[in-house]
Parts: C-alpha cells; structure tokens; sequence
C-alpha cells in the first residue's frame, strides 16, 4: 500500500502543483495585464516560433542519431525512423509521468528491433548522464555571466570594479565542489549516500563515453542538441520586441530557469512560464510581455511534443508492419 501511495505521489503531486502555479498566476492578474498579455499573444511573430519549433526537431533528430553510437558496440544498429520515433514517444509519455518515457522507449526499441530492453535502457542511462554534464556546464556560464548581478545584492556595488571576482568564484566553485564530495563519501546518511551514488554514476558515465569507438561524433551531437536547445529559446526572444534585445546573459539565465523548472512538474506545466518570465523581469523585461513569452515558448514546445509524439505512437507500428 505504502508503495503504490508513493508511486501515485510521483505522478499526481507534479501535477497538482503545475495547476495550482496556473492558477495563482492567472489569479494575481489584473484585467489590464490579461489584455496586455493577449495582445502580446496577437502581435508576437510566430514565424520565430516556428523557427524554435525547427531547432526543436533537429534536437530531437540528433538524439536520435546519437543513440546509434551507444548502441552499436553492443551489436546493434536499429533503423533510424524507428530511433526517432521512440524518442518523440519518450518525450509525450513524460509529459504526462515522470521519467516513463525512457522506459517505453527502451521498450519500444525492443519491440521492433529486438535490442534487449536491460541493454537499451542501459544506454539512455548513459544518455542522461551526458545531458546532466551539459546542463551542468551551461548552469556554469549562467553563473558566470550572472556574476555581476549576485555581486550587487551581496556587496552592494559593481563587481565588474573587480577584474579578479569572476576568475577567484571560479577557482573556488570545483574547489568546494572537490572537498564537499570528500566529506560527503565519509557519511552513512541515506540521502547523502544517494547523492554520492549519483556523482558517482556521472564519473562512471564519463568514462564510459570516453572509452566508446566513436566517442567525439558522440560528443558533437551531444553538443548540437543543447545548441539547439538554447537556440529554441533564443528564436523565440525575436516574435516579441519587448524581448528582441535581451543580452546573451538573460537568454543563458532564462534557459537555464526554464530548464530547470521541468523538473518541479510534468514537462514544465504551470512553472516553466512562471520562472521564465521572472528570469526575464531581471533583466528588465516588463512583467505581462515576459509572461507573455514564458507562455508562447512553453505553448510552443508542449504543442510539438503532443504532436509529433503521437503521429510517433500512431506510426511507428504501421513503419514496420511495412518494413516486414
């Protein structure tokens, strides 16, 4: 019993709270902001949406393309539209439970191409690990740029007066992160014990991408697909002007955010739009057009993942019927 109460938690508490942050901040409008906010919606360019949406399917693709060289030393080479497809269902299954998407993808791929479902989902582990490095690096250069700003509130003056801040935080970040993984190995707390698994399953990740055949096209598409990302974000900074002259910083910082937020709940329902658009405030973005832009951009992205997730679903078992 306690288990399947956990298990429902996972999957509807997510939910709740993506809601419930709709509601709120639908509920704190005025009737003035709720005009403002449709006619950012009336006025924005969706042509820049539909660029977004093209760097979305070439993310989506290179993924694809990537998994072949994780799944080839181990004797595998399933058909490209089938490892596109499983993807874009990977992605519609998340949106609607947590972390089953990399499941059903496993499963699918070993449904139609017979590549053992431990192996497949073994991959999409590595998978994982490789996106979380690149999540990692990217939080890195938000922080950077960000260190202006975090120096004002805790010094109250313009870090930018010292040349050295920004080298001295970065010196001191792997440091701390160096000593705290240390100190940390030593616990027998069951969180912490977790927590250093993880770490643990990072380092074991890098090196087994490092040990593969085709190790740098493997970290060149990995690359590609978080360009891609970032640049899904940036195009769509464009379809308004109170967001086309954001500085690289504010598009690095929103991202992140947005990213980040997809986390909290099913594919960033209620809070990618919430964070984003306070992200953007930062930068001096009025609140209802950086509303505005947190909606359009997460609209856009759930649009194509329904999408094209489910002409996957619907296909991928007509693609091979032909296929035999």
């Amino acid at each position: 019993m306690g288990k399947k109460l956990k298990k429902t938690s996972f999957i509807v508490l997510p939910i709740i709270l993506g809601v419930f942050l709709i509601w709120y901040s639908v509920s704190v409008l005025t009737n003035e902001d709720i005009e403002a906010i449709k006619t950012s919606f009336k006025t924005a360019n969706y042509w820049w949406v539909v660029l977004s949406l093209f760097f979305g399917i070439l993310s989506h693709l290179s993924r694809a393309y990537r998994w072949q060289f994780l799944l080839e030393p181990l004797g595998y080479k399933p058909r490209f539209a089938n490892s596109v497809m499983t993807v874009l269902i990977a992605y519609l299954l998340n949106l609607f439970i947590p972390r089953s998407g990399e499941i059903a993808r496993a499963a699918s791929i070993k449904k139609y191409e017979n590549i053992p479902f431990e192996k497949a989902f073994g991959t999409i582990v590595a998978e994982r690990v490789a996106d979380v490095i690149m999540l990692l690096f990217i939080i890195g250069i938000a922080f950077f740029l960000q260190t202006s700003l975090i120096g004002d509130y805790l010094f109250k003056n313009n870090s930018d007066s010292n040349p050295y801040f920004k080298i001295i935080i970065l010196a001191l970040i792997p440091l701390v992160g160096f000593f705290s993984y240390k100190f940390l190995k030593k616990s027998k707390h069951p969180v912490i014990i977790k927590i250093v698994t993880f770490i643990n399953g990072l380092f074991d990740g890098i090196k087994s991408i490092l040990k593969m055949k085709k190790k740098w096209q493997f970290i060149v598409h990995t690359i590609f697909i978080w360009v891609m990302y970032v640049l899904m974000f940036y195009a769509v900074t464009f379809a308004l002007p109170e967001t086309t002259n954001l500085p690289f910083a504010a598009i690095i910082v929103g991202f992140v955010v947005g990213g980040l937020s997809m986390a909290l709940t099913n594919g960033g329902l209620g809070t990618y739009p919430v964070f984003v658009a306070s992200a953007l405030i930062l930068y001096n973005v009025e609140d209802n057009p950086a509303r505005a832009f947190g909606w359009i951009m997460w609209t856009a992205q759930t649009i194509m993942v329904i999408t094209f997730g489910s002409l996957s679903f619907l296909l991928i078992p007509i693609y091979n019927k032909y296929q035999k």
